[in-house]
């Protein structure tokens, strides 16, 4: 059975940074590449980084370029986020996710809804 699992959200004031984690299993991780969305309260999900499977390419929403960096290690079958000058727009509970794209425009959103992500890590950016 495919397993995702997020670790490492909390409440960070603004300007701070955290790192999130994703263990997986169940699946080819190295076969597969990956990604980190998010859904704000009240939001649609919202696709944020994609990552390919070698890790040589990265990609990111306008929104987190230049602030998130997605990484992984298909050693261990893990992907990870690490979130810096967060704001509190950044707020949001964020997944990684079984899904790939290489920029907001290629983003089919029924197809991102239906993708196979874990339960979720909560971050919250508030002073």
């Amino acid at each position: 059975e495919m397993q995702l699992m997020e670790s490492g959200g909390g409440l960070v004031q603004p300007g701070g940074s955290l790192r999130l984690d994703c263990a997986a299993s169940g699946f080819t991780f190295s076969e597969n590449g990956m990604s980190w969305l998010r859904q704000a309260p009240g939001k649609g999900l919202e696709w944020g980084s994609s990552i390919s499977v070698s890790g040589e390419g990265t990609y990111y929403a306008k929104s987190v370029k230049g602030r998130f960096t997605i990484s992984r290690d298909n050693a261990k079958d893990t992907v990870s986020l690490q979130l810096n000058s967060l704001k509190p727009t950044d707020t949001a509970m964020y997944y990684c996710a079984k899904f790939f794209a290489i920029g907001e425009a290629y983003v089919l959103q029924d197809l991102l809804n239906q993708s196979n992500r874990g339960q979720g890590a909560q971050v919250t950016v508030s002073s």
